[in-house]
């Protein structure tokens, strides 16, 4: 059986722990989460990184640093997982979704400004596959109407949009390594602080609320709590086992892409004969190979392939069933608008195997398969 997707190991991970299980220094804010946090703040160029426990530790941090409050309203697209919503939902406010770009599945841009009224605070962009939404519209809104950003960039690490790294245009970014992420460490995320009136507050929120970091600095003779908070530090195992990853971003990045146009380059000729649709990449966007998807004619044709990829020893998935749609969904948020494309492409889409070591052999079986389904899909329609 070939696995949907399989974590990454580089080989070095098991030396960085073992360094931490000899200096005995295993709660967050260690060697190796400054190690990390430096990778990404030299590399990426944000004014700030903190590594937290996942991608949602991270997005319920923005929340409580932008002060999302009961009764304020926060705009994202409902083709997401839940913790995207959840974040926001938590502090009391209304989710309002905005339907989607098919060829991308990203939010569209052009149907934000309509959904805002004087409740909303923040415009939340999800990275879908790791390509970008279109940020400078994006931006230039958020500017308009006085609105944070905070991309949910959990998918898109190493990803760009017209030469910036997703996670560091919006105000804050948030990065997600959980193991079935390109970069990962079981269960870990990041918030990338992009906004200097935002860092001396985040630091203090995800440390309980108090001041400790600033007191380790020297900077107050003891500290205290000054503000709300929670526990956002991950522990310092999972901080060297991050870096490990870290260290190899672009062996494990050029992997991965090579992968994802294996299997366009051998795919494409179904697209052109309009059995089914592979991924578009916009001209601005450069992705991190993140996620193969393809879309067939509609629901039950991709269950069908599915279930006959799995008889080839073949795991592939289906992804997100629509936010708007789920009974937590009816009763946090609203949709904005027609649902146009948001349910209607969802229900086509199917995600094939990929991840960092994927064998070019077992990408050629796969892509051959689907080839195979569709081989027998024509034949059968032509003899009805």
């Amino acid at each position: 059986m070939i696995p949907f997707n399989r974590p990454a190991l580089t080989g070095g991970e098991k030396k960085y722990m073992e360094q931490v299980l000899g200096g005995r220094k295993f709660s967050g804010d260690g060697y190796f989460t400054m190690k990390c946090c430096r990778w990404f703040q030299d590399r990426f160029q944000t004014k700030k990184a903190f590594l937290t426990p996942s991608c949602t530790h991270a997005l319920e941090l923005s929340a409580l640093l932008v002060e999302i409050k009961a009764g304020d309203e926060v705009i994202m697209p409902s083709f997401t997982f839940s913790s995207t919503a959840n974040a926001f939902a938590l502090r009391g406010a209304k989710i309002v979704f905005v339907d989607i770009r098919p060829y991308t599945m990203n939010m569209d841009e052009t149907l934000i400004e309509k959904a805002i009224t004087h409740k909303t605070k923040a415009l939340v962009p999800v990275h879908y596959a790791g390509v970008a939404c279109e940020m400078d519209k994006i931006m230039s809104l958020a500017g308009k109407y006085g609105l944070y950003v905070i991309e949910d960039a959990a998918q898109g690490v190493m990803s760009k949009f017209k030469g910036r790294y997703l996670g560091t245009i919006g105000h804050l970014g948030c990065y997600s390594f959980h193991e079935t992420k390109n970069y990962q460490c079981g269960e870990g995320g990041a918030l990338l602080v992009n906004d200097d009136r935002l860092i001396k507050r985040a630091e203090i929120i995800r440390e309980k609320g108090t001041n400790r970091s600033q007191f380790f600095r020297g900077e107050v003779d003891k500290y205290s709590w000054v503000d709300v908070g929670s526990s956002y530090l991950l522990g310092e195992l999972s901080a060297a086992f991050l870096y490990a990853q870290l260290e190899q971003s672009e062996a494990i990045n050029w992997d991965r892409m090579e992968n994802w146009h294996n299997y366009y380059q051998v795919l494409e000729n179904l697209q052109v004969k309009g059995l089914l649709e592979l991924p578009l990449v916009p001209e601005d966007c450069e992705h991190n190979g993140h996620i193969f998807y393809l879309k067939t004619r509609d629901r039950e044709e991709r269950d069908a392939l599915i279930k006959y990829l799995k008889q080839k020893g073949i795991m592939s998935i289906f992804h997100y069933v629509p936010l708007h749609s789920s009974r937590a969904g009816e009763k946090y948020g609203r949709f904005h608008g027609k649902d146009s494309f948001t349910t209607k492409e969802s229900r086509r889409l199917l995600r094939l195997p990929i991840y960092y070591g994927l064998l070019q052999s077992d990408v050629a079986y796969i892509a051959s398969t689907v080839q195979a389904f569709y081989e027998c899909s024509e034949s059968a329609n032509h003899v009805k």
